[in-house]
């Protein structure tokens, strides 16, 4: 008789990071870097409307955009440009996971932030939550910052998407450890 081995998919990893990792604290100063995607126009929109908040605040900001070629020659590109992105900011905001594989590479780049020691913080739909954190604790960083918004997103206009981006600004700078009240004292 042969003996085999089950392995549990749900047992958590012993090296599993439950921090979220450092805060991103004042902004002033710092370069905030959004991680873009080919495909959702409306994270296009809600990176300008946040990127320009984060300007106010006294931050520089970079957008880079992922691209779907992850393999191959083509694949070590984008990890490159990935990397020297990563290498240039001071804090990642990675987006926009709203379906299966933009979770992925959302939760993907969001790990690779945060393993350089970034303040990162992915965001996600409330559809894909669940998904983005069992991702993350599979990724070895159960505590990675979760930014959730809501769905729908992508087939609202760009006012109504302007108005969810300014809806959840604060609730985007406390997940990121900036804190509203703080960066409203700063700016007056």
């Amino acid at each position: 008789m042969a003996i085999g081995s089950v392995l549990d998919p749900t047992a958590l990893r012993a090296d599993d990071i439950t921090s979220p990792g450092p805060e991103a604290g004042p902004l002033a100063g710092k370069t905030v870097g959004f991680r873009l995607d080919e495909i959702w126009r409306a994270w296009d929109w809600m990176a300008e409307i946040w990127g320009e908040e984060f300007r106010k605040a006294g931050a520089e900001v970079k957008m880079w955009r992922s691209h779907q070629g992850r393999t191959g020659a083509a694949g070590e590109r984008v990890a490159a440009e990935l990397d020297a992105f990563l290498e240039s900011i001071d804090i990642a905001v990675v987006g926009l996971a709203n379906c299966g594989s933009c979770t992925g590479w959302t939760v993907r780049d969001a790990l690779a932030a945060a393993e350089k020691g970034l303040p990162t913080t992915a965001v996600c739909t409330e559809v894909f939550e669940e998904l983005a954190h069992n991702l993350a604790r599979r990724g070895g960083r159960s505590g990675l910052r979760l930014h959730v918004l809501p769905y729908p997103l992508n087939e609202k206009e760009h006012d109504e998407v302007a108005a969810v981006a300014r809806a959840h600004f604060d609730g985007l700078l406390d997940a990121m450890g900036v804190g509203a009240a703080a960066l409203k004292e700063a700016a007056v």
